[in-house]
Order: structure tokens, then sequence, then C-alpha cells
């Protein structure tokens, strides 16, 4: 029975894990290019 509870418990943990660990690293990305603002890359200069 606690394990039926615990797979949905540990599946959603480890999806947030997983979408923290992803803005780092698109954020560690964008310095090289652009700045950081409000969860968006945002780049100067031309829209190509």
């Amino acid at each position: 029975m606690f394990g039926l509870l615990r797979l949905p418990i540990l599946l959603a943990i480890a999806f947030i894990v997983g979408v923290f660990f992803e803005r780092s690293n698109q954020r560690e990305a964008c310095e090289g290019v652009g700045q950081w603002r409000s969860g968006l890359c945002v780049t100067e200069g031309s829209n190509e």
C-alpha cells in the first residue's frame, strides 16, 4: 500500500528537481549571450 503512495510522490519530487536543474542550466547558458530577466534570456541587438 505504501508503495502506491510513494511512487507519485517520488515522481513529483524528481520532476520538480529536474525543472529547477534545467532552469539553472539555461541561466548559465544565457550569461554568455544576454541577461536573465524574469525567467527569460534577453539579448540586445538584432532579432535573428
